[in-house]
């Protein structure tokens, strides 16, 4: 089961919620804003969380996430070329919003790793490094479901933004290219600020 939650802080922002039918346990996505409002979704669906998870370190994505983690008693993970995002406003660009954000606990996760749910082995994600927007931007892959989180590296209309500190065009072009087109033609992609749409949409608009 796949959930979406459009979250509200200084910027809208796409949370999902990836949760097993069988075991009601599950992942968090990107986590923006509105610990109370995600917190009462998980609880009114008697959802067990059993991780958080951030496709990259900036503050919209994970502005609910160290209340959730306590709250929720899920660790939080985001890959370790990002993790410097989580304790410095300036990366994370929550200085300029004026209300600086930090995240102090976190594990890191890695390229080629899958996400393992406890309740259900079977159910999981694949982690794609897709660096960028972010030097540790990633793709949560799943292809029991043909869906993949994609973050901000990929937007409906086109390539995510890299007009912010450590972003790098080339290498966006080129996760897009190698990592997020090259995913099965039906693999429906869901971004952090636009609608869904299939890799075989995205390839037609962006080649």
């Amino acid at each position: 089961m796949i959930r979406e939650l459009t979250v509200q802080g200084v910027f809208a922002e796409n949370c999902y919620f990836y949760i097993d039918d069988v075991s009601g346990a599950g992942f968090i996505i990107d986590p923006g804003a509105q610990a109370g409002l995600i917190y009462d979704t998980v609880m009114q669906n008697r959802w067990h969380i059993e991780k958080i998870l951030l496709t990259h370190g900036h503050f919209d994505h994970f502005g609910a996430a160290e209340v959730l983690r306590e709250k929720l008693v899920a660790p939080i993970y985001i890959y370790p070329s990002d993790a410097q995002f989580l304790t410095d406003p300036y990366l994370n660009l929550s200085q300029n919003s004026g209300r600086p954000e930090t995240v102090p606990h976190y594990e890191e996760l890695y390229d080629g790793e899958k996400i393992r749910l406890k309740a259900n082995n079977s159910f999981y994600l694949d982690i794609i490094h897709t660096p960028g927007h972010t030097p540790g931007s990633v793709t949560f892959y799943a292809p029991n479901d043909h869906v993949a989180f994609v973050g901000d590296t990929l937007y409906q209309h086109g390539p995510g933004l890299t007009n912010f500190p450590l972003g790098n065009r080339r290498e966006l072009e080129e996760s897009i290219i190698n990592q997020i087109l090259t995913l099965p033609d039906d693999t429906v992609l869901l971004s952090g600020h636009s609608s869904p749409i299939t890799v075989a949409q995205q390839r037609r608009l962006l080649m």
